[in-house]
């Protein structure tokens, strides 16, 4: 059976949210021919327990659980719930987001009416109620560039290899969007391919987006659909860096890989260099006594260049007790 829309969620030891974002889906899947599958990434702390548990309370409802071997990844996870059912169109879930009424309806019309698109980004809020930056341009050298100096100045002389497009972007602009929530064609997936799994967490879905591209594929926007996204809550990245405090390898792991696979290897060292010419930048800004908006983060000066020379290495996924 081919449904017309498969949602996959994926659960890493956040049961609770998962069921409160579960709970969002099976309210608006009403009257609709959805399946939604969850997949625990080998969470280990009783989470497929906990899901298990809610199944079997709810023996008619349209759901299936995935226990993987192996904590996947974003990517792994994701292959593994668009693989357990066929469909038309496949929604990419966090686990800390919850869907607005009428967004399937929504978004699966806009998908019908625009068949040469193969994604769909819906307007994606934070749980304050703002608009979250949700659509970007390719990370690049000179978007690193930018990154890296930190100061106003640059970013407007460069404002258009600025990588955020902004909370309301221009269609036309828009290189990629956020897996946090997104809707994939099926016929897209069938002709380019699963995910990426050399990502463990990070920059997959730019590469997604970018082999879409590459294929003909176009990324349209949907702001009448609408989800909250709880941002943070199923990964620690974004915590760590607002705290400036040193990132996971993986995420250095897939930057290398996505600058790479980009831009060859000389644009993914160039954009490293340019990084630190960036720095350089903000050391002349601090020493006139003019400071930039954040210090850098900890250990990034080193850690960027992590498989710099093997951008197709290890994803270095941290290994799960």
């Amino acid at each position: 059976m081919t449904h017309s829309l498969v949602v996959s969620i994926i659960n890493y030891r956040t049961a609770d949210m998962t069921l409160t974002c579960l709970a969002s889906v099976l309210e608006d899947l009403d009257g609709i021919d959805g399946h939604v599958v969850i997949v625990d990434n080998a969470s280990g702390d009783g989470s497929e327990t906990v899901l298990q548990d809610w199944l079997d309370a709810h023996p008619g409802a349209p759901v299936t659980l995935v226990r993987s071997a192996a904590n996947t990844g974003f990517s792994g996870g994701h292959n593994q719930g668009m693989a357990a059912r066929p469909a038309r169109f496949y929604l990419l879930l966090n686990s800390d987001a919850v869907l607005r009424p009428g967004f399937c309806r929504t978004i699966l019309a806009a998908a019908e009416e625009e068949p040469e698109a193969g994604l769909f980004a819906p307007r994606i809020l934070r749980d304050s109620g703002e608009t979250q930056d949700s659509c970007f341009r390719f990370h690049s050298p000179m978007s690193e560039l930018i990154r890296g100096a930190n100061t106003g100045l640059v970013t407007r002389a460069l404002r258009r290899f600025e990588v955020s497009l902004g909370t309301e972007p221009v269609p036309a602009q828009i290189d990629w969007a956020s897996f946090a929530c997104i809707l994939l064609r099926a016929e897209m997936t069938t002709a380019i391919g699963p995910m990426d799994e050399g990502y463990f967490l990070y920059y997959e879905d730019a590469e997604y987006c970018l082999r879409a591209r590459r294929a003909g594929w176009r990324i349209a926007r949907v702001p009448e659909a609408v989800a909250v996204h709880f941002r943070g809550g199923s990964g620690p990245v974004k915590t760590l860096r607002t705290a400036r405090k040193r990132l996971p390898p993986y995420y250095y792991a897939s930057r290398a890989r996505f600058l790479y696979q980009a831009h060859g290897l000389m644009g993914l060292w160039a954009a490293n260099l340019m990084w630190h010419t960036g720095r350089g930048l903000a050391l002349l800004r601090r020493l006139a006594a003019r400071p930039g908006r954040q210090p850098p983060l900890e250990g990034e000066a080193r850690d960027l260049w992590i498989n710099a020379a093997d951008p197709l290495g290890p994803r270095l996924a941290p290994h799960e007790t």
